[in-house]
């Protein structure tokens, strides 16, 4: 369905120039789902911005269908052809974006007929009809008759999507399309998306959402610096990556980490970030209260009044288990106490058998170890405790 070759796109001039794709080439097949993970920065949205039109290329070749190709000539400037090839090029495929892009005078309703109408030909009553059938596919067929105004974030982006299908693309892509959700709306959307998938619906998807695109992706570019850097199965890319820069964002993404500097720091705040790390992942409410109970806890023993705290949350996909680690300010030794009580805290707190916050702590845990760092710094290891 698409081709794309020797695809290169740059930035700014001189010192600040900056190549944002750099010879990138690759092939989507009908019924394929191809999801592009990686860095900020690393490309992927301006990837699909190439390929629909919407950037102009500095060299290589789009192709889809192996009917209608925009090309760039052995100077680099972009050459795209007549307008039949351009027509040709923009009717194959569909665009998604992060913001919707409803038209906010027009009812839902009123969104998926316009372009029907207007490019494709389509009489008034047909459209009405096909737009109909596309809400109902998207659950919003009672929502018809609503004003954009008056759709939640979720709802808006399945709207766009029931839009940008009613155009009859053979590739749709996706750029971060749950990126500028509420993190309670980022289910509805990728159910939408996990369905088309289902149906054979040829895609592509720009995506922070890790469990999602190992699910139900059919191939995964990670990218980095510009380039694809490495593609495979999901099983390939997120269990056994080959490459140095794969397997360290690969490892990164399953990891939260924040930094306490004194004991006037944002509890709320952290709990958020952590809140937003577990939704990733699809951790129930009941186990993420234990993780943010966990780490409150904890923070009370640790003498912040010392130096930074650093923090880290992990999450296993292999066995589903949960680890904190607390790295304490250096100076202080053992929180813990688990051994010998007579290596304590210094100006810290013990854990004490005795106090209900060790009740708590040892509640939650399943197990906890300390580690003594390069750097002469404790660092300690509990792993939530799992429940049926």
């Amino acid at each position: 369905i698409l081709r794309v070759e020797n695809l290169c796109k740059t930035y700014g001039e001189g010192k600040n120039e900056v190549k944002a794709l750099d010879h990138i080439s690759f092939s989507v097949n009908k019924g394929e789902f191809i999801a592009i993970i990686g860095p900020s920065g690393s490309g992927k949205s301006t990837l699909l911005r190439c390929a629909t039109l919407l950037e102009t290329m500095d060299g290589g070749d789009l192709i889809y269908l192996d009917d209608y190709a925009a090309k760039a000539d052995e100077n680099g400037k972009a050459v795209y052809g007549d307008k039949e090839v351009l027509q040709g090029v923009k009717k194959h495929f569909g665009l998604v974006f992060q913001n919707f892009n409803l038209f906010n005078h027009l009812s839902i309703l009123e969104n998926l007929c316009v372009a029907p109408m207007d490019l494709l030909g389509m009489g008034k009553e047909e459209a009405r009809a096909q737009a109909m059938e596309l809400l109902g596919m998207v659950g919003l067929a009672e929502k018809a008759d609503a004003m954009p105004s008056q759709l939640s974030g979720g709802q808006k982006q399945r709207a766009a999507i029931a839009r940008c299908l009613s155009m009859k693309p053979q590739i749709i892509l996706f750029d971060e399309p749950t990126s500028a959700l509420d993190p309670t709306m980022v289910s509805e959307v990728l159910a939408v998306i996990r369905n088309l998938a289902q149906q054979g619906m040829t895609m592509m998807i720009v995506t922070h959402e890790m469990e999602f695109a190992k699910n139900v992706s059919s191939r995964i570019f990670y990218m980095d610096q510009g380039i694809i850097y490495e593609e495979g199965t999901p099983q390939q890319i997120f269990e056994n990556p080959q490459k140095e820069r794969t397997r360290t964002f690969i490892n990164r993404i399953r990891e939260y980490r924040c930094t306490i500097r004194s004991k006037d720091y944002d509890l709320y705040g952290m709990q958020g970030e952590m809140t937003r790390f577990c939704n990733k992942y699809f951790i129930n409410s009941n186990t993420q209260f234990r993780i943010q109970l966990l780490a409150e806890e904890m923070l009370h023993l640790v003498p912040l009044h010392m130096g930074e705290v650093e923090i880290a949350l992990n999450y296993s996909e292999k066995n589903s288990s949960i680890s904190m680690e607390f790295l304490l300010p250096k100076g202080c030794r053992s929180i813990l106490n688990l051994e010998d009580s007579g290596n304590g805290a210094k100006d810290g707190n013990y854990l004490n058998p005795d106090n209900l916050e060790t009740s708590i702590i040892q509640g939650l845990c399943d197990s906890m170890e300390e580690k003594v760092t390069e750097d002469n710094r404790i660092k300690l290891i509990l792993t939530l405790r799992k429940q049926d």
